[in-house]
């Protein structure tokens, strides 16, 4: 991976699917195939000589509760992070029914309640991030409060517990230093604190009060980029879930473009590649992913999910970035393709490849847990038939 992503010769196409939610939502119900009944997801990939996919984690893979408490911020505080947020000045209190959290804050400048759901039904899907019901901003009152929680987090680093993770994952895959699912403040602020419609009515509204808040933001993620700056991993993931109807290309090119820069501006300086996770309809944002200056397009997803063929993307790129992903997810789904439409798909997808070069071949977003697995064997096949990749120079 760390070759392809250089740009150096390979014997092969990595080939390195995600199996996070099908192995946790097929664990669950006793469904893996036979001889993975009892197997941990490395074990599957080690038998089988694939890649582990090691770049969205596990968040309910925790210490404790407090690890997650602040999700509706999109705070993390994961044991494998490079870093950790400690809120200070803010009191907080975490309170427990069943499948819902909700939290209250008390900050000088007012107070303001979340509130997270992770049932039943969420568990089963393989599912491990908790979703959103109350949100932290639900009027323009709550914004300084918001901005003051922000000013008050010290970023410290954790680096022995990126550390292990990446110990754990070992030359398997790519432990990626998970940072952010936003990819800026602005993007923040529109994904996780409050809802959709109310951010675009904000954003129309009360744009000075949004871009205050996103000032606050902006500084807490200038701590956090100084600590990962350092932090032993060779890939970060910051920023994920684009779509050209939600960060649509002006609002990208203005308001999240600059952040992916200045992280991967700064991650370059230190020898880092910058990742983020580009799942979503790309439709008029590829000349922004080339502008940003990132390395790797994870979870590219082509058509026909979205609008553009993966040979499309590539030839946008054309080696400039790299990409993950590249098989969108419905093809191992018998309800979706049949098994003459999944062959044709490949045929077309392999035969475009080209040379195959700056290319982790993955499933976008993810494999879903109705998977055929025969499938994901199938494209196996087809990477080592591809043969060895040798680059442009």
């Amino acid at each position: 991976m760390l070759a392809t992503l250089r740009g150096e010769p390979t014997e092969m196409i990595p080939w390195v699917p995600r199996l996070d939610l099908w192995y946790n939502a097929n664990k669950r119900a006793g469904t893996l195939p036979g001889k993975y009944k009892s197997a941990t997801l490395a074990d599957i990939t080690d038998d089988l000589d694939w890649g582990y996919h090691a770049v969205i984690p596990q968040f309910k893979d925790i210490r404790d509760p407090a690890d997650e408490v602040h999700r509706p911020l999109g705070i993390y505080n994961l044991w494998n992070m490079p870093y950790e947020s400690k809120l200070e000045n803010v009191a907080f209190e975490a309170d427990y029914q069943g499948d819902e959290t909700t939290v209250m804050y008390q900050t000088p400048v007012g107070s303001i309640r979340t509130g997270v759901l992770y049932d039943e039904t969420m568990c089963r899907a393989g599912i491990t991030i908790s979703h959103i019901t109350d949100h932290a901003i639900k009027s323009p009152q709550d914004y300084r409060a918001v901005g003051y929680i922000f000013d008050n987090t010290r970023v410290v680093p954790n680096y022995d517990g990126y550390e292990e993770f990446s110990n754990r994952v070992g030359d398997r895959g790519l432990a990626t230093a998970f940072v952010s699912l936003a990819g800026s403040p602005m993007h923040l602020l529109q994904r996780e604190l409050m809802p959709m419609d109310l951010f675009f009515f904000e954003l129309h509204d009360n744009p000075d009060l949004l871009a205050e808040c996103a000032e606050s933001i902006g500084r807490y993620f200038e701590r956090v980029l100084e600590v990962i700056a350092e932090c032993p991993a060779e890939m970060v993931l910051f920023g994920a879930n684009y779509d050209a109807m939600v960060t649509y290309p002006p609002f990208f090119r203005e308001h999240i473009l600059p952040w992916l820069s200045r992280f991967a501006e700064k991650l370059h300086q230190k020898g880092k590649f910058l990742l983020t996770h580009t799942d979503g309809e790309n439709s008029g944002l590829l000349d922004y992913y080339l502008e940003s200056g990132i390395d790797v397009a994870d979870s590219v997803c082509p058509k026909p999910m979205t609008k553009l063929s993966l040979k499309q993307v590539r030839d946008h790129f054309a080696g400039r970035i790299n990409i993950m992903g590249g098989i969108p997810s419905v093809c191992l789904l018998r309800d979706s393709m049949s098994d003459q439409e999944f062959d044709t798909h490949l045929e077309r997808v392999f035969s475009d490849l080209g040379r195959g070069d700056h290319l982790i071949l993955g499933i976008s977003d993810t494999t879903p847990p109705a998977a055929d697995f025969g499938r994901l064997k199938r494209v196996s096949d087809l990477v080592r038939r591809f043969g060895s990749v040798s680059p442009t120079p």
